[in-house]
């Protein structure tokens, strides 16, 4: 009967010990089975989960406006702090058109151009993009800067066409564009298009092109932009590092995202590459994701970020070289006075916040971020929150800005530009990728646990029957010797 037990146990060990060793090999040989998928999904090319989400956004992207109503225009005119109230949202749909002359090329790259629509959307807006507020004359602000040399023929101009600092407008007409009476009176020779707007021309557009890596040839780099206009660096900031091409157009990463690394990722809206930090992990509709946020040090002064020197320009004009908060665009607008900052001024120098009444930064509603799912590097939720402004001074040869307090980084509108993975394209990824990968751990975890369940127990008993083998007893020897 004992040496039954043993064999039996022995077997049961083995068994186990098996088991175990599968369940540890499992571990090495899951990863790679994991990788491998991923990186065959992750690849930009016709077939692939990656293309298929790439190609076109398989969740639609809104963009939320809001509105900066100046409540009190004819005092600021006297040298009163402006104040201000933000109306909205009013919300378009963006990014759903499919990305336009899509090529492939040998050396594992693609190049697109991507398509720009806004359709204003009714329903989930607080109001018609054909209200009218009272907002900041684009034109007007922008003259000294457009016109530098000629400023008595521009207020001439200004004051023949009835134009002030501020004026009524739709929102509409803020936003897409309109026919300005003030640009109408500029000869064709200094200016031909009569039309401004914000985001003029947008609609019937296209940003590009794009030249980004397809994976092919290594998935570390897929998706990361190779050239952007045909070029490898920008050319607005005059300097090798600002002028990078860092990273991708944020749509989505190289898979394996690390949370101890900057996410690096490019705007064209923002002319530059920018990054992001790691700041929590959380679960979104059953797939866990790493939420990287744009930290105040993106957008510091150089004097707490030395980095952020280069995108220093006409320092004794703009104070942009001490201001925190806030990047100066006229060197990719066309010389027009655009500064870039998070909406409400968060992060923002406090002088730029005390300029004006009515703004109230809160981190939560007004940072940007993005949210990955780490393993495939696809982005699953994100919102881009910038607010736009113009920047303006006191000129005494032009009558509508004689008497202004002092130089203004005006608040104009500021939106957020969001979209979240929907709740068929979540279900599809759980079912191809979360779930797999999840069955495979679960394999890991149960073949160890019984493994080590079955061998531990079965070679202690093992060891116990040996050890407790009766003994013979010393009379048996006497016996024998007496025979």
């Amino acid at each position: 009967m004992c040496c039954k037990a043993i064999i039996w146990l022995s077997v049961a060990s083995v068994i186990g010990g098996l088991l175990a060793i599968l369940g540890g090999i499992l571990i090495p040989l899951g990863d790679k089975i994991i990788g491998d998928e991923v990186s065959k999904e992750a690849v930009i090319q016709d077939g692939t989960i990656a293309y298929e989400n790439w190609i076109v956004t398989g969740s639609p992207v809104y963009r939320y406006f809001w509105v900066y109503e100046v409540l009190n225009p004819d005092k600021v005119l006297q040298a009163e702090v402006p104040q201000l109230r933000q109306r909205g949202p009013y919300v378009y749909l963006v990014r759903h058109l499919p990305k336009l002359n899509v090529t492939q090329h040998h050396n594992g790259t693609v190049t697109f151009w991507q398509p720009n629509e806004a359709i204003f959307q009714e329903d989930k807006s607080n109001g018609s993009e054909h209200d009218i507020f009272t907002v900041l004359n684009l034109a007007v602000a922008a003259a000294p800067d457009m016109f530098s040399g000629l400023l008595p023929l521009v207020n001439g101009f200004i004051n023949r066409s009835n134009s002030s600092l501020f004026q009524n407008r739709s929102v509409r007409e803020i936003l897409w564009g309109y026919r300005d009476p003030f640009l109408e009176l500029i000869p064709n020779a200094l200016l031909a298009d009569k039309t401004t707007g914000l985001f003029y021309p947008y609609n019937g557009t296209a940003d590009g092109s794009y030249n980004v890596y397809n994976g092919k040839d290594g998935i570390s780099k897929v998706a990361l932009i190779n050239r952007y206009k045909g070029e490898r660096t920008l050319s607005y900031w005059k300097d090798d590092y600002c002028d990078m091409l860092n990273g991708s157009d944020a749509a989505s990463f190289p898979p394996s995202v690390d949370k101890n690394k900057l996410l690096y990722f490019f705007s064209s809206e923002i002319c530059r590459s920018i990054f992001g930090v790691f700041e929590k992990e959380y679960i979104l509709k059953g797939i866990k994701l790493y939420r990287f946020v744009v930290p105040s040090l993106a957008l510091a002064s150089p004097v707490q970020n030395p980095d952020n020197h280069c995108y220093c320009t006409e320092i004794e004009l703009s104070r942009n070289c001490t201001a925190a908060g806030v990047l100066d665009l006229r060197s990719c607008q066309d010389g027009k006075p655009v500064f870039l900052s998070l909406p409400h001024y968060l992060y923002a120098s406090d002088f730029l916040l005390d300029s004006v009444v009515g703004l109230k930064p809160n981190k939560e509603e007004h940072e940007t971020y993005v949210d990955v799912e780490p393993i495939s590097g696809f982005t699953m939720h994100f919102a881009k929150r910038l607010q736009v402004n113009i920047m303006f001074t006191p000129h005494k040869e032009i009558d509508v800005m004689s008497n202004l307090s002092s130089e203004f980084i005006f608040p104009v509108v500021w939106l957020n530009e969001t979209a979240m993975i929907s709740d068929e394209s979540a279900d599809e990824f759980i079912k191809s990728v979360t779930f797999p990968i999840k069955l495979l751990e679960i394999m890991q975890i149960v073949l160890l646990c019984v493994g080590f369940a079955v061998f531990i127990p079965c070679t202690i008993a093992i060891i116990v029957i040996c050890c407790k083998k009766p003994k013979v007893p010393k009379s048996y020897f006497a016996n024998l010797e007496y025979l």
